[in-house]
């Protein structure tokens, strides 16, 4: 009979909230915390001690290993849009400033774009048009 008669009214069998407050009840079993909180705090405890482990072996090795993963990560890069993300593919859009854009962002004002296209119009109209000057001439 004990089984089935718990009282609502009892403070001690009440369910009480997650520690964390993402909104589920939490369990004296599992720091009370939800389930989920619970499993994401193991996961984070996990991988802050594989991390803190690992670090210190390979701390010479992390350079010439992020360098490597730089490119990797460029080369990857090179069929998706710089802006969203998106696959491009063969039908890319290179820019001037470097990045391969989808349809909707090959414009420069669709995107950040850094390059400096006055100065460079500048540049090539003064390369194209060079300055002309009269020979003085000695009036009598």
């Amino acid at each position: 009979m004990e089984q089935g008669s718990k009282n609502p009214d009892d403070p001690g069998q009440l369910p009480l909230p997650c520690a964390s407050g993402c909104g589920f009840f939490g369990s004296p079993d599992t720091d009370g915390l939800c389930s989920k909180c619970f499993r994401d705090s193991l996961r984070r405890a996990e991988a802050q001690a594989q991390l803190q482990a690992s670090a210190e072996p390979q701390a010479a090795a992390a350079t010439s290993k992020e360098a490597e993963e730089e490119g990797a990560r460029r080369a990857k890069a090179k069929g998706r849009c710089a802006s969203c993300g998106r696959k491009v593919g063969l039908m890319g859009f290179e820019c001037r400033c470097g990045g391969v854009f989808c349809g909707e962002h090959r414009y420069s004002d669709r995107h950040d774009c850094c390059y400096d296209y006055r100065g460079a119009g500048r540049d090539a109209i003064s390369q194209a048009n060079p300055v002309v000057r009269a020979d003085k001439v000695d009036k009598f």
